[in-house]
């Protein structure tokens, strides 16, 4: 089986211990279910290792984009992790479910000024600032609030990570963050500690998602040290935090591998505190910000069948009762995914 979740007993597909053919006679279809101990497990999993290999005040930030709705706020409020969040409806969710804002960090490359105004209002903790232009527009709001705003500033650091071309975030003509290579990294920093109601407390990244060779965040996390080095040595800045972003591979297939996160979390911290330790520069507080590696393999989505189309020396196909608006990453990316038959899954 592709999760430890899932078994066959009886023939039947079995889910979280749920028999999902019963769950679909009673419910109906297209089905979400997710496995909420799943989740759980997920998230502790993360801020242990997190807090064992990088101390104290390192965070773990549930990547909302992965999956939003109320009580998932409530799961990783208790679990003890913070939040990113890239809308104003994400926001309006985790306030709904009683998230504390101050460990919520505000995404996205187009906030417009309501999306700020109401981040604000709502107490978001930190910003992370795309480009040049937000940093102007949060210092005007904040200015009229009489504000002082948390941030990080989102960088570019101009690695491929051999994943999915449209996940793909990390290398220089990205369309997020700003890139350190072509020195607008660094006048980037000058703009925002340049304004006054605006607080730099740190640096963020992301490469892409569905990432699972070894040595990724530890190539980024060296460009990303060299650039803390950089701003240290000639301006004095002390980065307090560095996000990393998120983006482990999981395992959609039999095939394919699976990522050991708290390996290669140890394994990250090992390489960082050294070349940090090398560099001369104070180390951070380490934030990752996983999404789909903490609910991918809580989730399975179920269908109906309405019939099967058998075209002679060519294919078949097999129709369901769903199809882009439950989920749209096999048109858009080519996702290749699992498939069983849950009433009849030992055949």
């Amino acid at each position: 089986m592709i999760a430890t979740n899932l078994k066959v007993q009886d023939g039947v597909l079995h889910f979280a211990g749920y028999d999902t053919a019963k769950l679909a006679r009673e419910f109906g279809t297209p089905l979400y279910l997710m496995d909420e101990a799943r989740i759980r497990y997920n998230c502790k999993m993360y801020q242990d290792a997190m807090v064992e290999f990088f101390g104290p005040h390192a965070l773990t930030l549930y990547a909302s984009k992965a999956l939003s709705f109320k009580h998932i706020y409530e799961i990783v409020r208790e679990t003890g992790l913070g939040i990113d969040v890239v809308s104003s409806g994400e926001i309006h969710t985790a306030v709904q479910a009683g998230f504390p804002m101050e460990k919520a960090f505000f995404h996205g490359n187009n906030k417009t000024d309501a999306d700020i105004a109401y981040a604000m209002d709502c107490g978001v903790g930190y910003f992370v600032v795309d480009n040049v232009e937000e940093l102007y527009a949060i210092e005007h709001i904040a200015e009229r609030r009489d504000h002082v705003q948390k941030c990080l500033l989102r960088v570019t650091p101009g690695i491929d990570p051999h994943t999915y071309e449209a996940v793909n975030t990390g290398r220089v003509d990205s369309k997020f963050g700003v890139p350190i290579e072509t020195g607008q990294a660094e006048e980037f920093y000058h703009y925002a500690t340049a304004l006054p109601h605006l607080q730099v407390e740190g640096l963020h990244c992301h490469v892409g998602s569905m990432v699972f060779d070894e040595d990724v965040f530890e190539r980024t996390a060296q460009i990303m040290l060299d650039f803390m080095g950089q701003l240290y040595h000639a301006y004095g800045f002390e980065t307090k935090l560095l996000d990393l972003g998120g983006g482990y591979g999981v395992r959609y297939r039999e095939s394919e591998g699976v990522v050991d996160i708290p390996y290669r979390i140890s394994a990250l911290a090992e390489f960082m505190k050294g070349y940090a330790e090398k560099l001369g520069i104070p180390f951070p507080a380490v934030l990752l910000e996983p999404g789909r590696s903490i609910v991918a393999d809580a989730g399975l989505t179920m269908y109906t069948v309405g019939s099967v189309k058998r075209i002679k020396g060519y294919k078949n196909y097999v129709s369901v009762d769903g199809g882009m608006t439950d989920n749209p990453r096999y048109a858009l990316y080519g996702s290749r995914y699992t498939v069983f038959s849950a009433s009849r899954a030992d055949e």
